[in-house]
């Protein structure tokens, strides 16, 4: 009788563990970063074309405005924008970059259990993929709840520290800062001589317990439950539908192809092109604004 229970005890504890295994999700999310500062800056420009203007409007909209789709388990999770037909054939290298560095353009894969994460990314036309330890936020449990798509959440907030490589970050300098003039006397136009980037962010998550699993959007994890918002004042992530245990599952595997490299060594050598771009463009005529290939 004992041996017959106990096999019965190994029997339910496999079932279930096959259960947690199997067990799957999938999120769609919408990010959407103001712009609203850029614009005004790009208003009071006299050196743009009202069509100028539109132009890069535009293409700061399909930077800016995207949908992702996150596929998760227990353990991991694959974040992905959401593939579309490009129907004004500005699908070539340098917009493929520029959406690279506004939180698309690659695969973003985490595992929670081993706190890691790997990502593919292009820069320069060259394909890398970083592997590092997902960062670790210090999460703050607030009080205040509300709900999001039906589900009960809780409020949590972080200070992050800035990817110098994501474009969303770049904040148009003061006024005061923005129109100062280099040392030799001349005037900068260079778009990167009138942004800077802040040192952290304040992040606020919402998260549920209703769907108890460590993930979110991007790199955000490490709450008791599936982050559906995510805010740092000018990019909200929101999760718009969830399907739990979907009939089609999805591999949830990290992306092989590129030169595998950390995120520090790769934001470096980034950085370190964006301040070579700087110094070629420095003091040239015209708008920089063109010359940083927002688009094609």
């Amino acid at each position: 009788m004992q041996k017959l229970i106990y096999t019965l005890v190994i029997a339910i504890a496999s079932f279930l563990g096959v259960q947690a295994q199997e067990f799957q999700g999938m999120a769609v999310y919408e990010s959407k970063t103001s712009t609203s500062d850029f614009k005004s800056r790009m208003q009071g420009n006299k050196e743009m074309t009202p069509d100028m203007q539109k132009m890069i409007e535009e293409r700061m909209k399909k930077a800016f405005e995207k949908t992702f789709i996150l596929n998760f388990d227990k353990s991991a999770s694959v974040y992905k924008e959401e593939e579309k037909l490009d129907a004004t054939g500005q699908g070539n290298g340098g917009m493929r970059m520029m959406m690279s560095f506004t939180g698309g353009g690659g695969t973003y894969y985490k595992n929670v259990k081993e706190k890691s994460f790997t990502v593919d990314k292009e820069f320069m036309g060259k394909e890398f993929l970083i592997k590092d330890s997902l960062p670790n936020l210090q999460w703050k449990m607030e009080s205040e709840t509300r709900v999001i798509g039906g589900y009960n959440c809780f409020k949590a907030t972080a200070i992050k520290p800035v990817s110098k490589t994501d474009f969303r970050n770049f904040r148009p300098r003061r006024e005061e800062t923005a129109t100062a003039k280099p040392a030799d006397g001349a005037a900068k136009t260079n778009l990167l001589d009138n942004l800077e980037m802040p040192k952290d962010v304040v992040i606020t998550a919402w998260y549920t317990p209703e769907i108890p699993v460590s993930q979110g959007p991007e790199n955000y994890w490490g709450l008791p439950g599936l982050i559906l918002e995510v805010n740092d004042g000018r990019t909200v992530i929101l999760c718009s539908k969830v399907v739990l245990n979907p009939k089609v599952k999805t591999e949830i595997k990290a992306p092989s192809k590129g030169k595998v490299t950390s995120q520090k060594d790769f934001d470096d050598a980034v950085t370190k092109k964006m301040e070579e771009f700087r110094e070629m463009n420095q003091g040239r005529g015209g708008n920089g604004t063109m010359q940083m290939r927002i688009g094609n």
